[in-house]
């Protein structure tokens, strides 16, 4: 085991290594015997409760660091490489393979219990490996001088920002919502239909003013977009365009062009809009954000040492 400036042995390699392989063990076991991973059954609330378990699971575990041994091992490097690999691997193979929902485990990655146990270890790996260095960051403003490195503060934001964005970017991927909402020229549309086709009231309404087209000589499409009125039910009223991949963005909902009545081309008087929301995403801003500002102090404190704590 690795601690206190210890060498890793080959037992820590092996030793990790053999975690990695049970999990991916575990993974097929699971698929083979209870399918893919459902990730609708994490929508909130559970998704809430699940994140402050593992927080929680965390504390506890880096609380019994020194009387548990996995608990100790798990934030030393021998473990954090393998779980690395690992989860690349998995991650390269998603990449380079077709995913659909048919086929394979490999062809839908993101439901296959090996590709979510292998992110899991991950991290849990970063969290812990976050509380031991902020544990020893802690540990050093107690003794006289009173200093930490500024590469310390690096990591930290590094590694937080990290499990911050893993985390949340994975448990709130049940709570996006996606809807179309067709709409007529002249009518006001409060209503969107879910993948299954199911018709869902919505907090904002369209009212499609006029659909713009512009074509090519050979007549193909080469721009569509739509003058829209749009109402809230908290009040707000706006006039905008909606343009392909230049979404209008109101109430936590990014609304975008998605289609058109394909067979009336220019003289359509209907207007696809697809809604999306997804509640969790500022909190991944805020994990990418960390690592950005994790990057800057490796990059501006490269050459200073040491700062003294106030």
């Amino acid at each position: 085991m690795v601690d206190n400036g210890q060498r890793p042995t080959v037992w820590d390699w092996r030793q990790s290594a053999l975690i990695c392989a049970s999990l991916m063990i575990i993974g097929f076991g699971l698929q083979w015997a209870v399918g893919s991973v459902v990730w609708t059954v994490l929508a909130w609330p559970v998704n809430i409760i699940t994140l402050v378990a593992l927080l929680l699971g965390l504390l506890i575990m880096h609380a019994l660091r020194n009387k548990v041994h996995l608990f100790r091992y798990l934030s030393t490097l021998p473990a954090a490489i393998p779980s690395i690999a690992t989860t690349l691997i998995l991650t390269m193979a998603m990449g380079l393979i077709r995913q659909d929902t048919n086929g394979h485990w490999l062809h839908h990655m993101l439901t296959s219990w090996a590709f979510v146990l292998a992110y899991a270890y991950m991290t849990v790996i970063i969290g812990l490996t976050t509380l031991r260095r902020l544990s020893k960051i802690a540990t050093s403003l107690r003794k006289p001088k009173r200093t930490f490195s500024l590469s310390d503060l690096a990591f930290i934001f590094n590694h937080a920002g990290l499990f911050v964005a893993l985390t949340c970017g994975t448990l709130g991927n049940p709570d996006i919502q996606s809807l179309k909402m067709i709409a007529n020229i002249g009518a006001i549309e409060w209503r969107g239909a879910d993948d299954n086709g199911m018709l869902h009231n919505l907090p904002i309404a369209i009212e499609l003013q006029r659909f713009i087209m512009e074509t090519y000589d050979d007549g193909s499409p080469r721009r569509f977009a739509s003058d829209i009125h749009v109402l809230t039910k908290h009040g707000k009223e706006l006039q905008a365009t909606v343009d392909v991949n230049h979404p209008l963005e109101i109430d936590g909902w990014k609304i975008y062009q998605y289609g058109y009545d394909t067979q009336a081309g220019v003289q359509s008087r209907i207007s696809i809009f697809e809604f999306v929301r997804d509640p969790w995403l500022p909190y991944v801003y805020v994990g990418i954000l960390m690592m950005l500002a994790g990057a800057l102090f490796m990059l501006f404190g490269s050459g200073r040492k040491e700062v003294k704590a106030s």
